[in-house]
């Protein structure tokens, strides 16, 4: 199947009309993005917006062979016309089946907010996936599922959905996934393809003709990513956002329990309302064991709380304990942590405090943190295909 996206932006475009927000400033030339619409083989239109006729003719192509209009979501703008000559756009009911006489095969799907999906197979055999704004399959199960060549989905706003396919099968690591309906939620440019990479999906501008089942190669998915940053800096939210569209990872908070601390407790809770509700929680420093298993992805949140731990086991904050071996023992454990990453076949995305670019501590002990936690970022990161700094919530790559 050949597919043609003559849009690809969210259902008001981008930029929004007049919005005067910094995305949309700055969302110009091929950052500019026309309401997702998808030609498939010129014979099946993937939801009809404004100006679609000569999207399709910008792009070579024309829509006076379209057999079939589908809907994917309520067009809540101003009326689209239908061009001369174009069947009446429907949206089809949940389950089901269309055949065209193109020998395409289109499959609606529940989503779990509304809109419809569509499942197309091609003539040749080949599948894509189309999902509306928002939208997330509803019901799959691994016994049904199909396996899809190409995906067009809401990556940056539904992570999840591509968490869902990937659990199920649907998705597979040579799925090409072609983020659509994209919105002034995410900087385009750099920024929107950073995020994407870490989701495994990439996007095109609007007008590409892309042949499904062709592989295309996109960044793989860093195994190993150490997130720094100062306090509030958003280094958490960019950590668990790089592994939202994974269906399983496993959340290591090493802060524990402080009982009596109400402050601790609401952000524990914030952080654990972010997360999604299929990720499973351990509360440990133990980090070397967990890191020599098979398992799902891990976010180990934060190597400060865990140096912190270690610091104390070994008596680091007394100059007499730490002159007579606890420096030794520190450096030890520091060793153990990085060989097991190093070793570790899990994806692994870390966090940690950047703290060295501020004041000095005024204690001793408080200076001796400071240097350690330097040098276990430094070791850390050593071992990390990615490492990044974020900066009043804007992530800066240093490594990848």
């Amino acid at each position: 199947m050949e597919v043609t996206l003559l849009g690809t932006g969210a259902p008001e475009g981008l930029p929004r009309p007049d919005c005067p927000c910094a995305v949309c400033a700055t969302a110009l030339g091929p950052d500019a993005r026309a309401a997702t619409a998808v030609l498939v083989d010129g014979a099946l239109l993937l939801d009809l917006t404004p100006g679609a006729a000569f999207a399709a003719a910008r792009a070579g192509h024309s829509l006076g062979g379209v057999r079939q209009v589908l809907l994917s979501h309520p067009h809540d703008g101003p009326a689209v016309e239908v061009p001369a000559g174009l069947p009446q756009p429907v949206r089809v009911p949940d389950g089901r089946e269309l055949t065209l006489l193109t020998g395409h095969r289109v499959r609606a799907l529940a989503m779990d907010a509304g809109g419809t999906g569509y499942a197309v197979t091609g003539p040749d055999g080949q599948r894509l996936l189309y999902l509306p704004p928002g939208g997330v399959p509803a019901g799959l199960e691994d016994a049904t599922a199909e396996t899809y060549q190409m995906v067009f989905a809401d990556v940056v706003g539904r992570p999840d959905a591509l968490a869902r396919l990937r659990a199920v099968g649907s998705l597979t690591p040579t799925t090409d996934v072609i983020a659509v309906h994209l919105d002034h939620d995410v900087p385009q440019g750099a920024e929107v393809r950073r995020r994407l990479a870490a989701a495994g999906a990439r996007a095109v501008p609007d007008g590409t003709t892309l042949v499904v089942g062709t592989y295309e190669e996109v960044p793989d998915v860093p195994r190993r990513t150490l997130v720094l940053g100062g306090a509030r800096s958003g280094k958490s939210v960019e950590a668990e956002r790089r592994l939202e569209a994974f269906p399983e990872v496993l959340y290591v908070a090493t802060g524990g329990t402080r009982g009596g601390d109400t402050e601790w407790a609401e952000r524990v809770a914030a952080h654990r309302e972010r997360r999604p509700g299929s990720w499973r929680t351990t509360e440990t420093t133990d980090l070397v064991p967990l890191l020599a298993v098979a398992g799902p992805p891990v976010l180990i949140d934060c190597l400060s709380l865990w140096l912190t731990d270690v610091m104390d086991e070994v008596g680091a904050w007394d100059d007499a304990e730490w002159a007579d071996g606890g420096e030794k023992a520190l450096r030890e454990r520091v060793r153990e942590l990085t060989a097991a990453v190093r070793a570790t076949r899990r994806t692994v995305v870390a966090v940690s405090n950047e703290v060295g670019s501020g004041i000095v501590p005024a204690t001793a002990s408080g200076r001796r943190y400071r240097d350690e936690l330097g040098r276990l970022n430094a070791a850390f990161a050593s071992e990390c295909e990615q490492v990044l700094l974020v900066v009043a919530g804007q992530a800066v790559v240093l490594r990848g």
